[in-house]
């Protein structure tokens, strides 16, 4: 049996693990671990390399970014900035048609650039928001349909837990993969609140207007959100580690991995002299950072694992080859992958489909010629990747955060919510488009500041 032949068939087991609800860490783990087995031919060569591979994987210092940004998230979502950031958008933008559900999508953004989850991001909003677009008269599936897919801008806005772990896979500049996240996720917000705009034109029914907020009101409520914008200027001026300051004449403050942990301590402190961070509150976020971080990181060693036993295989590098000879057109090969990751979260969580995916995606991205060095080309498959990831948080059947914001109103029934968001799919699917025809959309930034 050939090694990629023996690749098929594992990945085809571990599939059919996953659906028969195995833990997605445990199925690639256990795939992984007797793949290697099968192939040296006796456990000791396989345990050795699982004690191996623990330690590699958990002494990484890039990784311990991801438990402090989950804590920042956390502490943030205690703190009452969601509040704050959901009243000034609703008083600049309440008084339009739709106006509060735009507003929803803006505050969702701004959360989102101290959050870092998607899912935090939508139950912290849906908490706030969801209530007040029903008291104002907005129809259950735009009310639903709008904060599932603001939700989703908790992982593309960053700092993005899941653009780290990208980063640390494909051997990445973790700060350049967030600057160049920031373009597309200002368009993500801006296409979101289009198409409410075009929603609300098409059923006047779904929305009402607000009165509109005096001017000097407005900015009262602006200031109110400072502490959103001097912690976003904290991480992300920050870690700043690895930008070409020369050309500024500027030092760099921290590394990103201490920019996370400033953001974290700047983050808890607001919300203790706000009084939104109580001891309770303090030992609640800890505990649920604990608990998120194992999560994350059993996965990540299952998948270290099962990329292991690739790399004994040789699949990836064998279908990459296959790939270049073929000739195929690398936007075709594009195309595909990109459409894979949309069926993948259909039944699949977002981590886990990059876990997943990358190690055998990634090797066919460095070959293929798409007029990009092979930094750029990973940087531009990374935010695409991480938008149709997104996308997979609002897509029936197993959409997470449609289930998130479905359990806050269980009087809504859960096919107006698949009503509600099947515009804003249709919103991402567009800006994938242009992303894949435009790739100096999410590069420009970068090239200006390196």
């Amino acid at each position: 049996m050939t090694g990629i032949e023996l690749a098929i068939i594992a990945f085809a087991l571990m599939l059919l693990a996953i659906f028969l609800r195995l833990p997605i860490g445990l199925a690639m783990g256990l795939t992984g671990f007797f793949g290697i087995w099968y192939m040296m031919g006796r456990p000791s060569v396989t345990l050795s390399q699982l004690k191996t591979l623990s330690y590699d994987t958990f002494s990484s210092y890039s990784l311990s970014i991801v438990p402090l940004f989950l804590l920042m998230g956390q502490f943030a979502t205690k703190s009452g900035m969601s509040g704050a950031l959901f009243n000034a958008a609703s008083d600049w933008l309440g008084h339009r048609k739709g106006g509060v559900a735009m507003a929803a999508v803006g505050a969702c953004a701004g959360f989102g650039a101290v959050c870092g989850s998607s899912l935090a991001t939508a139950s912290t909003m849906g908490q706030v928001a969801l209530p007040e677009m029903r008291k104002r008269g907005y129809s259950d599936a735009l009310s639903t349909g709008v904060l599932a897919a603001g939700g989703t801008l908790g992982i593309l806005i960053p700092p993005s837990v899941i653009l780290v772990i990208y980063a640390i896979l494909t051997e990445q500049n973790i700060v350049k993969m967030f600057i160049a996240a920031l373009v597309p996720g200002i368009l993500a917000a801006l296409g979101y609140m289009l198409t409410v705009a075009v929603m609300v034109r098409i059923n006047p029914d779904s929305a009402t207007t607000a009165e509109r907020v005096p001017y000097i009101e407005r900015f009262k409520t602006l200031l109110s959100i400072w502490p959103v914008v001097v912690i976003f200027g904290l991480v992300m001026g920050g870690i700043a580690g690895d930008w070409n300051w020369s050309k500024v004449g500027v030092q760099a403050l921290f590394t990103p991995t201490e920019g996370a942990a400033v953001g974290a301590v700047a983050t808890g402190l607001y919300g203790v002299m706000t009084g939104g961070l109580t001891w309770k509150g303090f030992l609640d976020s800890v505990l649920a950072t604990a608990q998120s971080t194992a999560m994350i990181f059993f996965i990540v060693l299952g998948a270290q694992i099962f990329n292991s036993f690739l790399a004994f295989t040789q699949a990836p590098q064998m279908l990459a080859e296959w790939v270049t000879a073929q000739g195929y057109a690398p936007l075709l090969v594009l195309t595909l992958m990109l459409i894979a990751y949309l069926v993948f979260g259909c039944v699949m969580d977002s981590l886990s489909m990059i876990l997943l995916t990358i190690p055998i995606f990634y090797p066919i991205i460095e070959v293929l010629d798409f007029g990009l060095t092979p930094e750029e080309a990973g940087i531009w498959f990374g935010i695409l990747a991480l938008i149709v990831v997104e996308v997979g948080l609002i897509t029936p059947p197993v959409g997470m955060n449609l289930f998130i914001i479905n359990s806050m109103a269980r009087d809504i029934p859960m096919s107006a919510t698949y009503r509600g968001v099947a515009p804003f799919v249709l919103s991402d699917l567009i800006r994938v488009v242009v992303l894949v025809a435009f790739p100096g959309i999410t590069l420009w930034l970068v090239g200006v500041l390196f």
